[in-house]
């Protein structure tokens, strides 16, 4: 790449499509770029096609049309691994990833299973759990900790594997104020590409710069998160809604 090349796309769809099995279309001509260190809100009502898409960024689903790139590099059989270690996927329930006896173990799964061994894995863990501000917490099991603290070390499985991208579904579901607070603490203070699929619309709003909107399996809406949230009229069109006194504030 000369100097005057710009940076590959952190990710990249184009025309991307998939369906189901049994025929149901999920996703129908998606066109999405987001730019590297970039944080982006993935809205849209239940079945919209959010998390599908969001599994279509590392491989877990593959497109029954269009592709993917990561990084520039497309994701397909043979970059699976590669696209795996690169973009890392937070699940919304912290029990899907938290399974070891103790929370280091949980935290060293993920990069020991890309091959990290010795001094430099346990850095990482290290890293990760101070990342995410759950140092003192390492030897315990994860089955002690609150929903908050769970969350977090889910993210600290996900950190550990060092990804470029980011991807959260509904970090924010099912937290108290404190924990929610704590959580986009912990989210701000990273300068990994982060993609947030949400419901949380002021959550949305706290943690990220743009918006994009997907209804019935096509993207409706991109634009800076705040403008985006103002319009009531585009919003109630795809059965989003802002919590009741919550104010948009001014860009």
């Amino acid at each position: 790449m000369s100097p005057g090349d710009a940076l590959p796309a952190a990710v990249r769809a184009h025309d991307l499509g998939f369906t189901y099995p049994d025929g149901r279309g999920a996703l129908r001509g998606i066109d999405l770029e987001v730019a590297v260190g970039e944080r982006i809100a993935l809205l849209g009502p239940n079945g919209a096609g959010k998390t599908t898409l969001m599994l279509q960024l590392n491989g877990v689903l593959s497109p029954t049309a269009g592709h993917v790139e990561i990084g520039g590099t497309r994701v397909e059989r043979g970059t699976l691994r590669e696209a795996r270690r690169r973009v890392g996927i937070v699940f919304q329930d912290p029990d899907d990833q938290l399974f070891m006896p103790t929370v280091a173990q949980d935290v060293a799964f993920g990069p020991a299973n890309f091959g990290v061994t010795g001094d430099e894995l346990r850095a990482r863990v290290t890293d990760a759990l101070a990342a995410v501000g759950m140092s003192e917490h390492a030897e315990r099991s994860p089955s002690h900790l609150s929903g908050g603290q769970r969350r977090r070390v889910a993210l600290a499985t996900v950190l550990a594997c060092r990804p470029d991208v980011l991807v959260l579904d509904e970090p924010s579901a099912n937290l108290d104020p404190v924990a929610r607070r704590e959580l986009a603490e912990v989210l701000l203070g990273l300068d990994t590409t982060l993609i947030l699929v949400t419901h949380d619309l002021p959550y949305a709003a706290q943690l990220c710069d743009r918006a994009v909107i997907i209804d019935d399996g096509r993207l409706v809406a991109d634009d800076p998160v705040l403008e985006l949230l103002a319009d009531a009229e585009l919003l109630g069109r795809h059965r989003l809604e802002l919590p009741w006194g919550f104010e948009v504030p001014r860009g």
